[in-house]
């Protein structure tokens, strides 16, 4: 349909200049032979230099260089077409249908000049109907970009219809919990704080590193509830960490991992070990576990969002900023993670 709209307006656009070259100027002159040659070399001369111009130097070689170096291509390329026209005329059509021309020297100044405003006339009119297609095509795509972010917003919205019932229903649980079945009331709760998390929280940029392990503790507990006493867990914070900020949903796949490939694989007792400490512009996460002994744990997606994906987060919230490394021996495996935040991340220790 596009290509068909543009061959159309090509046909009229060329169709009219080639009728306005011969008959518009003929009807003043009254030499219709004359100027219908004219018009035939008016025509490819002018043809071929609008399409060059719309379509090879403003469309591409404007992009590609500067645009002094794009106006000069335009304007050597007019010059060049211009004389070439006009050694045609001078040696080819002047001498049969205009005698009287040649009495004008090849290279006049003055006829170069207004042939190369004539020819500029008609290409920018030519380039002024693809410049108004753009700017509504342009005005197009903002209107349907700016649907599609509605459409999303409204989709996102309906998609928390259903968290928040679950959100509100889990509370309401824990509270009639509490008084028959308080060890119940406990995970409640910590689902609920999980789910409160992923609902809020996670939406955000940036959240404190002890809202983060807030989260990591709510699915450490459920997990307790899981395995019983064949697990044992240990949080450490060695440094107040209060004041640093970290990106929401970064911690918990390591920690995932350390249940799916060391706890649930485990036919006898685990653990697992956080450590959290601070440095000089830096703070470390350390994630350790038991397993039984067996091959390399894979580091490609294991539940979740995955450590590959979490790799990908790091080099893109904290590049040339973060050194993540894996220590993988036949009973026990590490992650320990380095951030170096950004300085809104991170603030001296209060002494």
């Amino acid at each position: 349909m596009k290509i068909t709209r543009e061959v159309l307006f090509n046909a009229v656009f060329w169709g009219l200049y080639f009728l306005y070259q011969w008959l518009g100027l003929a009807s003043l002159y009254g030499d219709y032979q004359g100027y219908l040659i004219n018009a035939c070399m008016a025509l490819p001369v002018a043809f071929l230099f609008s399409g060059l111009a719309v379509h090879v130097l403003i469309k591409k070689r404007l992009v590609e260089t500067n645009q002094v170096t794009g106006w000069v291509y335009l304007i050597l390329g007019s010059l060049l077409l211009l004389v070439l026209r006009r050694y045609i005329n001078y040696y080819l059509i002047y001498p049969t249908y205009f005698p009287q021309a040649l009495r004008m020297p090849l290279l006049s100044f003055g006829k170069m000049l207004v042939e190369l405003v004539n020819l500029y006339t008609i290409t920018g009119l030519y380039t002024l109907y693809y410049f108004i297609r753009s700017w509504y095509e342009q005005r197009l795509r903002v209107q349907q970009l700016v649907q599609q972010k509605t459409t999303a917003e409204l989709d996102g919205l309906k998609a928390q219809v259903q968290p928040h019932f679950v959100f509100n229903t889990l509370n309401n649980m824990y509270a009639t919990a509490l008084t028959s079945s308080p060890e119940t009331a406990s995970l409640i709760a910590h689902l609920s704080g999980f789910l409160a998390y992923n609902l809020y929280e996670s939406t955000q940029a940036m959240v404190p590193l002890e809202t983060e392990m807030a989260y990591i503790d709510h699915y450490i507990e459920l997990q307790k509830n899981r395995y019983g006493s064949k697990l044992d867990v240990a949080i450490n914070r060695f440094t107040p960490i209060d004041d640093l900020q970290i990106a929401p949903l970064l911690l918990l796949p390591l920690v995932e991992n350390s249940f799916k490939h060391g706890v649930a694989s485990s036919s006898g007792f685990s653990w697992i070990r956080i450590d959290i400490a601070r440095g000089p512009g830096q703070f470390s996460v350390k994630i350790a576990n038991s397993k039984d002994e067996q091959g390399p744990i894979p580091v490609a997606a294991t539940g979740g969002i995955g450590l590959s994906n979490v790799k990908k987060r790091l080099a893109l919230l904290y590049p040339d900023a973060h050194e993540l490394s894996i220590i993988d021996e036949p009973h026990s495996y590490l992650i320990r993670l380095t951030i170096k935040p950004l300085n809104h991340d991170f603030l001296p220790t209060r002494g």
